[in-house]
Parts: C-alpha cells; sequence; structure tokens
C-alpha cells in the first residue's frame, strides 16, 4: 500500500515538473520574441533618426544654396533698382525745380490772393462777432425776461394759493362755527325740553301724589265715620237692651207687689 502511495506520489510529482518545464519553456519563447521585437523597434528608431539625420543634412545644403542664390538675387536687384532710382532722382530734381519755380509763382499769387481774402475775413470775423455779442446779449436779455416773468409768474401763483388756503380756512372755521352754533343751540333747546318734561312730570306726579292722599284721607274719614256709626249704632243697641232690662225689672217689680 505505502508502495503504491509512493508511486503515485513520483508519478504526480512527474506530471507536475512536465507541466512547469512546459511553462518555464513557453516564457523563454515569449521572452525571446520579445527581445526580437524591441531589437526590430530600435532598428527602426536608428535607420528613421539616420533617415531624418540626412535629410536635415540635405535639406540644411539645399536651403544654404537657396539663400546663396537669393542673396545673389537680392544684391542684383539692389543694384538695378539703385541705377534706376538714380536716374528718377535726376528726373525728379528737373521735375522739381520746374515745379518749384511754377510753385513760387503760385505762392505769390496765392499770398495776395490770401492777404485779399485774410481781410475780408477780418472784416467778417469783426461782423460775426458783433453779431455773436449782440445775439448773446440778446439770449441774455431774453433770459433775464423770461426768469422775471417766471419770477413774477410764481409769486402771482403763490399769491393767489395763499388766498385759497386762507378762504378755505375761512370757510372751514365759519362752518365750524356755524356747527358749534347750531351744536349749542341744539343743546340749549333739548336742555330746556328736559327741563319742561321734568317740570311737567313733575307737576303730574305732585298732582297724582295729592289725589292718592287724598283719596287716603277721604278713604281714612269714612272708615273713621263708618267706626263711629258702629260705635254708636252698638250703644244704641246696648242703651235699647238696658231699657228693655230696666223695665222688665220694673215689671216683676210691679207683679211681685200686687201680689
Amino acid at each position: 500500500m505505502e508502495k503504491k502511495q509512493g508511486k503515485e506520489k513520483k508519478q504526480k510529482k512527474g506530471k507536475m515538473g512536465k507541466k512547469q518545464k512546459k511553462q518555464k519553456k513557453k516564457k523563454k519563447k515569449q521572452k525571446k520574441k520579445k527581445k526580437k521585437k524591441q531589437k526590430k523597434k530600435k532598428k527602426g528608431r536608428k535607420r528613421k533618426k539616420e533617415k531624418k539625420q540626412k535629410k536635415g543634412k540635405i535639406g540644411k545644403k539645399r536651403k544654404k544654396k537657396q539663400q546663396k542664390k537669393g542673396r545673389k538675387q537680392k544684391k542684383e536687384k539692389k543694384q538695378k533698382k539703385g541705377k534706376k532710382q538714380k536716374k528718377q532722382k535726376k528726373g525728379k530734381k528737373q521735375k522739381k525745380q520746374k515745379k518749384g519755380k511754377k510753385q513760387k509763382k503760385q505762392k505769390k499769387g496765392k499770398k495776395q490772393k490770401k492777404q485779399k481774402k485774410g481781410k475780408k475775413q477780418k472784416k467778417g470775423k469783426k461782423k460775426k462777432k458783433k453779431q455773436k455779442k449782440g445775439k448773446k446779449q440778446k439770449n441774455k436779455k431774453k433770459k433775464k425776461k423770461q426768469k422775471k416773468e417766471r419770477k413774477k409768474k410764481k409769486k402771482k401763483k403763490n399769491k393767489k394759493q395763499k388766498k385759497g388756503r386762507k378762504r378755505k380756512k375761512e370757510k372751514k372755521q365759519k362752518k365750524g362755527k356755524k356747527k358749534k352754533q347750531k351744536k349749542k343751540k341744539q343743546k340749549k333747546k333739548q336742555k330746556k325740553e328736559r327741563k319742561k318734561k321734568k317740570k311737567k312730570k313733575n307737576k303730574k306726579q305732585k298732582k297724582g301724589r295729592k289725589r292718592k292722599k287724598e283719596k287716603k284721607q277721604k278713604k281714612g274719614k269714612k272708615k273713621k265715620q263708618k267706626k263711629k256709626k258702629q260705635k254708636t249704632g252698638r250703644k244704641r243697641k246696648k242703651e235699647k237692651k238696658q231699657k228693655k232690662r230696666e223695665k222688665m225689672e220694673h215689671k216683676t217689680l210691679r207683679s211681685r207687689k200686687e201680689s
């Protein structure tokens, strides 16, 4: 059993070793491939650099050649231009001298014209100044007049408003006075009426009390008379009874005597 297990272990180990070997080989292959790729890239960059440098050298050379050619052409052009300018300068000088003479003549004529014009303008300016001054003064006068009129108008308006306010105040006071007097009159009237009413009421009450008193007194008198009447009635009755008793007594006495 142990032998079998050992064998299996060995086989397992062998299998694992094979797998690791395979992976190692694969890794090596990949590394090699990567190195090759990097080498190729490096080579490509180097070639590119060399190409660029070569191109740059050729370009520099061509540029130098072109610059030289350009400078030469520029120089030739300048010389040609210089000759032309010299010729033109000469022609210009002659033209200028001719023109100068003409201008001198024109200047003289212009000066005379200017002097004439200046005198005219001076005169016109003076006139204009005078007109401006006159206009300014006129405007000043006008403004002053307008200011005065505005002030006058304002004063008039204020006076009118003041008068209006005064009238309004007086009207209000008059109205208030009238109202006060009316109220006073009304109060007086009401007081008078109340007094009259009270007097009437008091008179009525007094009359009522008097009537009540008289009624009471009448009633009392009647009661007194009734009492008196009753008293006299009782007295008469008593007297009658007494008389009757006396009569009877007298009768019995007589009959006793007779017997």
